[in-house]
């Protein structure tokens, strides 16, 4: 973890990627880009183009240290590559389900710190159906990636709220 330059956090929504990932980074001195933020939404909910998006994302990942929070199974053979270590947060669903929630009440009719402005917290039917089936729908992809893309890349799955605090836990700042 220490000596790792460049590392992914993914997992479902509400699992505490931006949250963890934030944390690190301050104590790793790691630039954080929440990908949600920088790469995939303009104001208004409005999704940038998939180009724009492609080449943003290229350009951060072409730099020599970060920590990006985000997930986007389509964009990991871009990722992987560059990565030194994958940090995949799968927590129960209904742990997922609560962070959304709880999100939802916290940031209710604003943009949270790691979504592009202009981009209120929300909660609907298909965004709790995707987190239900993250799993299902998901995961396979995201394991199909990691053996296609990221097979010298270590990858720590984290199950829980407490396994995030223990391994925030472990992580010495290097200030």
């Amino acid at each position: 973890m220490q000596t790792a330059d460049r590392v992914l956090v993914i997992g479902c929504a509400g699992s505490g990627k931006s949250t963890l990932a934030r944390k690190l980074a301050g104590r790793l001195s790691l630039p954080h880009v929440s990908m949600d933020r920088e790469v995939f939404w303009l104001p208004g909910w409005q999704l940038r183009p998939r180009m724009d998006a492609m080449a943003k994302l290229q350009d951060i990942v072409a730099r020599d240290r970060w920590i990006l929070d985000g997930t986007s199974p389509g964009t990991l053979p871009l990722r992987l590559p560059r990565t030194h270590l994958v940090l995949w947060l799968r927590p129960p669903r209904l742990m997922s389900l609560y962070g959304v929630v709880s999100r939802w009440l916290r940031f209710r009719g604003r943009s949270r710190p790691d979504m592009a402005d202009g981009c209120p917290e929300r909660l609907g039917r298909d965004f709790v159906a995707y987190i239900w089936n993250f799993e299902k729908t998901e995961s396979p992809e995201i394991e199909r990636n990691l053996a296609a893309f990221g097979q010298n890349v270590p990858v720590c799955v984290l199950k829980s709220r407490s396994d995030n605090a223990r391994l925030l836990a472990m992580t010495v700042s290097v200030d």
